[in-house]
């Protein structure tokens, strides 16, 4: 294991991180924080409580997850993209560093602020609304796997993507409509029966539900299913860029 190679490219994404603090986390806890004072402060105050639980304090692991996803995907898509678009990727194919190596470089930068993000986002919460942790333990484990998945997924898409805009499509696109739809506002047992079994295929229906358990001890699906869903798309995430770096697809072009 090559770790200076890991380190050297873990501290140059960290510190494009320090370089633009503003965009990387001030901004998405101030985008947070709004949904906080409108449906955790204002409309929250005027709702019932779900499953014994306040509104806005129900809310919370959704807005968190939905923080996560995003900017995991943003972290890790942008970190691989900006080396194919100058043309430096090249020399990090030709050097001694291995696909591992690689990804421990990327994706553990890219989850490490996506973490620092969504614990950020937890303790700004504690301003507007009143919360607590039951399981501290599994809560962390669900925020780093989650921020570890995503950012692999992130990192498939930075290499897929020929174009800036190209990686914003997916973010934009498929995966905050998913976390809007995924019971981030509201439990799916609300919805009527068939929709409950629309709603099961959306995947991140299991992370959220997961992460609520941590918080509350309610789920709308077994943590265990949850737990299992999210380890099974990191493995298929690790399936995929394995293909992608031994092929050279979009690598070597």
């Amino acid at each position: 294991m090559n770790l200076h190679a890991v380190r050297a490219i873990y501290l140059f994404e960290m510190n494009r991180m320090w370089r633009t603090l503003l965009q990387s986390i001030a901004s998405p806890v101030i985008s947070t924080s709004l949904y906080f004072v409108v449906f955790g402060s204002a409309i929250g105050s005027k709702m019932v409580a779900i499953d014994g639980i306040s509104y806005g304090a129900f809310i919370i692991p959704g807005l968190v997850m939905l923080a996560l996803l995003t900017e995991s995907i943003s972290n890790a898509a942008f970190g691989i993209f900006f080396p194919k678009y100058n043309g430096t990727i090249y020399e990090l194919l030709s050097a001694p560093v291995a696909l591992p190596e690689i990804l421990l470089g990327y994706v553990g930068a890219a989850a490490s602020k996506s973490i620092l993000l969504g614990l950020t986002i937890l303790l700004t919460a504690r301003l507007f609304v009143d919360y607590h942790i039951a399981h501290p333990f599994w809560m962390l484990g669900f925020l780093v796997l989650t921020a570890v998945t995503f950012s692999l997924f992130g990192f498939i898409i930075g290499i897929w993507a020929d174009g800036f805009e190209k990686l914003q499509i997916v973010p934009m696109l498929i995966v905050t409509p998913l976390a809007f739809l995924g019971g981030s506002f509201y439990s799916i047992s609300m919805l009527p029966p068939l929709w409950q079994t629309i709603t099961l295929a959306n995947p991140v229906v299991y992370l959220i539900s997961g992460f609520r358990w941590s918080f509350y001890d309610v789920a709308d699906v077994n943590v265990g299913v949850s737990l299992a869903m999210t380890l099974g798309f990191l493995l298929l995430c690790l399936v995929v860029i394995s293909w992608m770096f031994k092929r050279g697809y979009r690598l070597k072009q």
